[in-house]
């Protein structure tokens, strides 16, 4: 096939420059096929898991809440080899109601605070620490209750902490820091919920809340 001598000039510039870059840029496109195929290898691996924790977490659901050896396995094989999905944060909560139904208060804080470490998603942390901390506080461990709050929540979930820290503050009889953490919650509760009206009255209990309730417009 003849060429010409531009056609030439052009494909001697690309030899010459294949012969000096061509084995960077086969290795580039190498890589980039490498990292896409590792890419879409990870995003099925991510949704076999997923899926087979979720057939997992299933059955733990269905499992008779007097059956608690078997909740606790089902839940300690999700939060061992499915701890990067939603299911092992879920699925140690059930396992802690279960432990509390059953008066293992000891499996029930283990099986907390590891969801509230390690839960995939914040509502499923801040209910695993809500439930931690009410359990310390029942235990009169109100330090340790109130370090648990301490941590990030959920926006949805703060009016039950702030009720919560307030209750123990109380306890404490820290009645400043009671009456604050009551205010703080009676602008996060909903002003229909009960909960709104028991944490109104245990603050005017304590000698305030009547213009925090006008102000909600309660």
């Amino acid at each position: 096939m003849a060429y010409d001598l531009e056609e030439q000039e052009q494909l001697d510039e690309f030899k010459a420059w294949w012969n000096k870059n061509g084995k960077l840029a086969t290795n580039l496109v190498l890589a980039a096929l490498v990292a896409y195929a590792a890419w879409q290898g990870y995003g099925y691996y991510q949704n076999k898991k997923a899926t087979e924790a979720s057939v997992l977490y299933q059955a733990l659901v269905v499992t008779d809440s007097s059956k608690v050896a078997d909740i606790k396995a089902q839940a300690a094989k999700l939060s061992a080899d499915y701890a990067s999905t939603p299911y092992a944060g879920r699925a140690a909560i059930l396992s802690a109601k279960a432990s509390i139904g059953a008066n293992d208060t000891k499996s029930a804080k283990t099986q907390l605070e590891w969801a509230a470490e390690n839960a995939k998603e914040s509502t499923t942390k801040a209910i695993a620490s809500l439930q931690l901390a009410g359990i310390l506080f029942e235990e009169k461990s109100y330090d340790a209750a109130l370090k648990v709050l301490t941590n990030d929540a959920d926006k949805g979930f703060m009016g039950l902490k702030e009720d919560l820290k307030g209750d123990i503050y109380l306890a404490q009889g820290k009645k400043a820091d009671a009456k604050k953490s009551y205010e703080t919650a009676l602008n996060e509760l909903d002003t229909q919920g009960k909960m709104q009206l028991y944490t109104r009255q245990k603050l005017e209990a304590l000698g305030g809340g009547s213009s925090t309730a006008e102000s909600s417009g309660v």
